[in-house]
């Protein structure tokens, strides 16, 4: 079994374990091992991840270059630019930083090291990047308690097991303004309190030393000059805070909505965890698949933007896999899933996704219990899940067609991954 201890706020140790996979995840690892085997490519990414990675660079210094140069000349130029910035911003995390940090961009566990560092480029620390998102997120999806994705207390609540307050009954209203804050409070909050603390929410982890401590503080120093000192110095104008601010919340908007609808949507199954242990009845493989939800699968130009983060069953299922390769792989994967009678489920198109998600905000705001669309999940693994889990009624699953390709995890994240999962495995 899969699981983790620690000892609560009230010194209660909470420990979540999974059930033996039945089969489902070597299943799809084999179809996928099969798939590369008969292209001949590899998990890692392949010349279009690298054009890909050429492009979204190139994006950021072409709009970063053309706003120190020309945008003193006009307020509106220079918010659109620190716009086309955020974006591209954006681009690095999902794309590049994303698949990095996974192991999956190369072959070479030290270029996924050195690209995974971009993320400290952009201002958040890598190192607890691998904690909060490899490990935590990736191991526990939508258990309320583990998983800090979901921990949007007190504004917003994100799983029907959370103290339910007045203001959530408006929280689908304000939601994506309240987004506009992630950046701002991940740079300066999280990351610092984390390290702080020495844990990510209820979860320990080890602080970073020595070189890893470096990178911690060099990524702040380097994104604050380059995103507040250079461009104070060059307009010398009050206005910088504004444009600061403004990109800062265009990228959090961005980043927040793009993950939330993979998994802070109806169709997604929640969990709870409460003191003490907790068998999970299914295993790690299936509890991923019912917690997650594909969108807009047919939609390229997006999918090439948020580097496949639209197929998120395939992520959680093989994140050691490039996203390059997901839209050849969901086919196989779908029909893996659905083969093991666990259901597979994908919104049509991006809009499908944001309302559904908007669905998700507004019902868990006005009813304590299951949210409107949702049924109880047939067995209850925890006093509180009859109220956490549910799955849309009215969901079906959908077919991709096949396309291109990907690798393994880097020694550090694979090593780190591999390690937890078998001292939790019983």
């Amino acid at each position: 079994m899969r699981g983790a201890h620690d000892p609560g706020m009230d010194g209660a140790p909470f420990r979540v374990r999974f059930s033996r996979d039945d089969g489902l995840h070597r299943a799809v690892k084999q179809r996928a091992a099969a798939y590369f085997e008969a292209m001949d490519r590899a998990r890692s990414g392949d010349r279009a991840m690298h054009a890909k990675t050429a492009a979204i660079l190139g994006w950021f210094a072409g709009s970063y270059a053309l706003l120190l140069v020309f945008g003193g000349s006009s307020p509106w130029l220079a918010a659109a630019l620190t716009v086309s910035i955020a974006f591209a911003t954006a681009g690095i995390g999902f794309s590049v930083m994303h698949d990095a940090n996974h192991g999956a961009y190369a072959r070479s566990a030290r270029v996924n090291r050195a690209w995974g560092l971009s993320l400290d480029f952009v201002g958040a620390s890598s190192y607890l990047w691998r904690f909060k998102h490899n490990v935590h997120h990736h191991t526990y999806a939508n258990i309320d308690g583990m998983d800090a994705d979901i921990d949007g207390a007190p504004f917003l609540r994100l799983a029907a097991t959370q103290r339910l307050r007045f203001l959530h009954r408006y929280q689908h209203a304000y939601a994506w303004p309240l987004y506009g804050v992630l950046g701002l409070k991940w740079w300066f909050v999280d990351d610092v309190v984390d390290l702080v603390r020495g844990r990510i929410g209820r979860l320990p982890y080890p602080r970073p030393r020595g070189r890893e401590l470096a990178a911690f503080v060099a990524g702040k120093a380097v994104f604050l000059t380059w995103a507040i000192l250079v461009p104070a110095v060059v307009f010398r104008s009050g206005w910088v805070a504004v444009l600061f601010l403004l990109g800062s919340l265009v990228l959090g908007i961005v980043l927040a909505t793009v993950f939330q609808l993979a998994h802070a949507v109806p169709a997604a199954r929640f969990h709870a965890a409460v003191p003490g242990d907790q068998r999970m009845a299914t295993g790690w493989a299936e509890h991923q698949v019912r917690a997650t939800v594909d969108f807009a699968p047919s939609n390229r130009l997006l999918g090439w933007y948020i580097g496949g983060l639209n197929f998120q069953v395939e992520h959680h299922l093989l994140p050691d896999v490039c996203h390059v390769h997901y839209p050849a792989l969901a086919g196989a994967v779908e029909a893996t899933c659905l083969a093991h009678g666990v259901p597979y489920h994908s919104e049509p198109t991006l809009r499908a996704a944001i309302a559904a998600h908007w669905r998700f905000l507004r019902a868990l705001g006005r009813r304590p219990d299951t949210p409107a669309g949702c049924e109880p999940a047939a067995h209850v693994d925890s006093p509180h899940e009859d109220a956490a889990r549910c799955t849309v009624r009215t969901s079906r699953a959908v077919s991709y067609p096949w396309a291109e390709s990907l690798r393994r995890m880097d020694s550090y994240s694979s090593g780190l991954m591999t390690g937890f999962r078998e001292r939790i495995q019983r």
